[in-house]
């Protein structure tokens, strides 16, 4: 179960005045390349589970994943998570030809649970992609071991922002995130919705 705390920012200034209070304490960026899939007869969706192929700086890495029983409240996240990395090549060719990633069922951990959990007796039909979104994200080592994630993410339909951090105490970590930001005069709210459920709905959040 990977739990975060999920904090939005309301605009591109918030974001700013964040990532300029987070300097020093800055590792890494990574652009990223988020695409969704499903069952041509919407297997996965129909039971609530989301299957991406994840693409990192020009395709240096690619990660696919399998996300299930996703709840939202109060700012923290719960969701089942499986990921692995496959090769980029691969990804690519099953982003240009979803039907591939059956094929993947061989050496793939999660594609063989897609095909033996989701499938009709243990087989799946034909998947599609659903498109995606590409997402900007700063890491950083902050206080008491915890590694922030500050993403600006890019649908076609607007940007959004957004502070994560993955923890296994929610409510602590939640204090801790609040008060710097009200330090730092960066305004927020709890996050009411994931990025995929964004991207569906086609529209940002009011």
């Amino acid at each position: 179960m990977e739990v975060e705390v999920k904090l939005r920012l309301p605009d591109a200034g918030a974001h700013q005045r964040l990532s300029d209070a987070l300097v020093p304490h800055h590792l890494r960026t990574h652009l990223q390349e988020n695409l969704f899939f499903d069952g041509a007869a919407g297997e996965l969706s129909s039971r609530f589970t989301v299957l991406r192929i994840r693409f990192y700086d020009a395709d240096s890495r690619c990660v696919i994943s399998l996300k299930a029983k996703a709840r939202l409240a109060g700012g923290v996240s719960r969701v089942e998570e499986d990921e692995e990395d496959i090769d980029s090549a691969l990804g690519r060719a099953c982003a240009a030809e979803p039907w591939r990633l059956a094929d993947l069922a061989g050496s793939s951990r999660i594609m063989r649970r897609v095909v033996e959990e989701f499938g009709s007796e243990g087989k799946m039909g034909s998947f599609v992609c659903l498109g995606g979104f590409r997402n900007v994200r700063a890491v950083y080592g902050w206080n008491e071991g915890l590694m922030l994630e500050l993403d600006e993410t890019q649908y076609d339909f607007g940007t959004s922002y957004e502070l994560e951090c993955e923890t296994i105490d929610p409510e602590r970590t939640k204090e801790l995130l609040e008060r710097f930001l009200k330090e730092n005069g960066v305004p927020y709210s709890y996050s009411e919705a994931s990025k995929f459920a964004v991207f569906r709905a086609g529209k940002l959040l009011p």
